[in-house]
C-alpha cells in the first residue's frame, strides 16, 4: 500500500462521526487480532517459536519462572 492510500485512510477516519468511529474501532480491533492470530499460527507452523518454547521450558525446569 502506498503512502497515498494510508493518507486517504487517515483522512477518511478523521471524517467519521463518533458512532462511526466507535464501530470502526471495534472492527479494527477484531481485524488486528485476526491478523495477529494468523501471523502467530504461521510462526508456529514454520517452527519460529520452537527456540523460544525450548528456552521457556528450560527456565521453568530451572525454577527461574515467577508466578504472575
Amino acid at each position: 500500500m502506498g503512502m497515498s492510500s494510508l493518507q486517504e485512510i487517515e483522512n477518511a477516519v478523521k471524517q467519521l462521526s463518533a458512532e462511526e468511529l466507535a464501530n470502526f474501532r471495534v472492527w479494527f480491533a477484531e481485524f488486528d487480532a485476526a491478523v495477529w492470530d494468523r501471523q502467530f499460527e504461521e510462526d508456529v507452523a514454520a517452527g519460529r517459536l520452537n527456540d523460544l518454547a525450548q528456552r521457556a521450558l528450560k527456565h521453568l525446569r530451572e525454577g527461574r519462572c515467577t508466578d504472575l
